[in-house]
């Protein structure tokens, strides 16, 4: 019963909210980018924080079907927009890496893709992140179908896997936040599975 209340509280909100309430963090950012808040490195800072919080979306994204599992509460309809903010925060992210950062050096780029594996897992989570941007909506669903449409989305874990450990490698001291991040994705993931094994019992 307080399931379905909370259900029934939640159906009626618009998910422009969402997209609202997703480019906050991005708006609190320019803030601190302006008022110098970003320490003496500010574009290592608005790099780390852009792709910082494409994790915190990723996860976000793989708690949504586990919450609906466990405690009823359903935000289905919320995953795509949180998919999308994701993806929105990882081409900022690499857009500053680009710009900013290495300020278009093409070789030097090339040689880090190559050379460091956090970068080279950063890269494949975002190429494999494009064709889920492309494909959510309603329009690829059903020239695609159904089936075929949730197949493709199913990168969703491999994405939140390699994004953490991009996360994981970037760090030199292994402090425990990009650990915490590791074993959240690792959690959610053997949560898909273990429910998977257990359905097909």
């Amino acid at each position: 019963m307080i399931a379905q209340r909370i259900n029934g509280a939640l159906r009626p909100v618009p998910t422009g909210l969402v997209y609202a309430a997703g480019l906050l963090p991005l708006g609190l950012l320019v803030w601190q980018a302006a008022t110098g808040g970003l320490g003496v490195d500010p574009v290592k800072g608005i790099e780390h924080r852009l792709g910082e919080l494409a994790l915190q979306f990723l996860v976000g994204g793989l708690v949504i079907s586990p919450l609906r599992w466990w405690t009823g509460i359903n935000l289905i309809r919320f995953r795509r927009a949180v998919g999308l903010l994701a993806f929105f925060y990882v081409c900022l992210h690499l857009a500053v890496w680009l710009a900013l950062d290495l300020q278009f050096r093409w070789a030097e780029i090339g040689a880090d893709i190559a050379k460091r594996p956090y970068i080279t897992l950063g890269m494949l989570a975002f190429a494999a992140m494009i064709p889920l941007a492309l494909t959510s909506n309603n329009g690829a669903i059903r020239r695609m179908g159904a089936a075929a449409w949730t197949r493709l989305h199913k990168l969703t874990y491999a994405v939140a896997l390699l994004g953490a450990l991009h996360f994981l490698l970037l760090v030199k001291a292994w402090p425990l936040e990009p650990i915490l991040y590791m074993a959240g994705v690792v959690a959610l993931l053997s949560m898909r599975l273990w429910r998977t094994l257990r359905r097909r019992a």
